[in-house]
């Protein structure tokens, strides 16, 4: 036993050489001097090399794509199209459960459930919010006690915020407001601070009457909706309807982004206007 241990420790420590001679001149072109130990410590690199270089092809290179069972870009796109789809399916379902909900509250003359005031919850916490009973929030609240007021005296007039006060609106994104609607500073809109390629929602039914770029604005999507309002999304990293197309309130339009020369970050530039005269969205959406 101790000889052959002794007879690998020989092989392993053993100095050899190859080398290259011209045929002709037998002149030594090319030597190489090593060890049995060297032999295997350079197979060891050679081969971890060649491993490493397989995996970076593959990993970084659309020759991922010749492994069988991955996702090819036709499907990743067809996965992402499905889950905007799901989620979008999610939102109509729970915009039906309020509305039912609501009608069982009217029905029992019982104030109705704000719908702006939950709908970026998740749907288990949805269907509890509804059970619940939510409040109204305050800012409706606020509003729908000054119409009544000026109801009581007569001196309501049929105006753009009169019509559009008690539309059912759907939350075009989840974020925070970092801009708010200024008729004084010329921004007739709300900004508000989204997440980089989160979905952008249509607020209510309508037609997308114009989707396309602007220098200013960047990508840009608008919706004409019925009662001569018109919703308008600004700073989009990618449209995802297409001027003409049909769309329902909650159905993804778009991607949030940061395009156009008039931003600096990521958000989503929100306007809505009725009859020509932009209105504040914050009055009527929960954002």
């Amino acid at each position: 036993m101790a000889t052959k241990h002794l007879e690998k420790r020989n092989r392993l420590l053993s100095k050899y050489r190859l080398s290259i001679y011209n045929d002709s001149s037998h002149y030594e072109i090319f030597v190489i001097r090593t060890s049995g130990l060297g032999i295997l410590i350079s197979t060891a690199i050679i081969v971890t090399i060649i491993i490493a270089s397989v995996t970076v092809l593959i990993a970084f290179t659309s020759l991922r794509e010749l492994i069988p069972g991955y996702p090819d870009k036709q499907t990743s796109r067809t996965i992402v199209s499905n889950a905007l789809k799901a989620d979008s399916l999610e939102q109509v379902i729970t915009r039906w459960e309020v509305h039912l909900t609501n009608i069982q509250r009217i029905m029992n003359d019982e104030v109705p459930i704000d719908f702006e005031s939950i709908i970026g919850d998740q749907a288990d916490s949805l269907s509890t919010s509804v059970r619940g009973a939510i409040a109204r929030s305050r800012e409706d609240s606020l509003l729908r006690r000054e119409v009544q007021q000026q109801e009581q005296f007569g001196t309501l007039q049929r105006n753009s915020v009169q019509q559009v006060d008690g539309v059912l609106f759907f939350s075009p994104v989840k974020g925070i407001v970092s801009d708010g609607f200024s008729i004084a500073k010329n921004h007739f809109a709300i900004d508000i601070a989204a997440p980089l390629d989160a979905t952008v929602f249509a607020v209510l039914d309508g037609t997308v009457v114009f989707a396309g770029w602007t220098d200013d604005t960047g990508f840009v999507i608008q919706v004409q909706h019925d009662n001569n309002l018109i919703s308008i999304y600004k700073h989009n990293a990618k449209l995802l309807r297409k001027t003409g197309e049909r769309v329902k309130a909650g159905t993804p339009i778009a991607l949030v982004g940061n395009t156009g020369s008039a931003t600096t970050g990521a958000h989503l530039h929100f306007e809505l206007w009725h009859n020509g005269t932009a209105v504040d969205p914050a009055k009527y959406i929960t954002f």
